[in-house]
């Protein structure tokens, strides 16, 4: 289960570093502590909503982008997300629900309790490495 406050770091995080700035600048034009703005973009603090439009005035987007990607995240789960935004795909992203349960229901399931037992390297085998 993805957080609203992860989802609202996540998202605020991704935003900074595409523009490749700093916390620290960020935090300076935001007037908000660097180590305040760090707790929001790891999801461990609960930003409120001036201080979110504050942080999205800093990265000059608006707030309304920022919480429409948190309300894609939180709808489809942060592994379609994530897919989604880097494939830059709005069609795909808009299909990436469906897609992945037909791949998840043909897919065959590994129970939790199997393990893989890999074979130590012989001598021979790493002489011939």
């Amino acid at each position: 289960m993805v957080l609203l406050r992860e989802a609202l770091g996540d998202s605020l995080r991704r935003t900074r570093v595409a523009q490749s700035r700093t916390l620290r600048e960020v935090s300076s034009s935001a007037r908000v502590s660097l180590g305040y703005l760090s707790e929001v973009e790891r999801g461990r603090k609960e930003a409120s909503s001036e201080l979110l439009a504050a942080i999205c005035d800093a990265l000059d987007v608006p707030l309304s982008e920022v919480l429409h990607e948190v309300s894609e995240t939180l709808s489809y789960g942060a592994v379609d997300r994530t897919r989604a935004l880097t494939s830059g795909d709005a069609a795909q992203q808009a299909q990436s629900v469906p897609a992945q349960e037909a791949v998840s229901s043909a897919t065959p399931r590994i129970d939790e309790d199997t393990r893989v037992v890999i074979p130590a390297p012989t001598a021979t085998a790493l002489a011939a490495a």
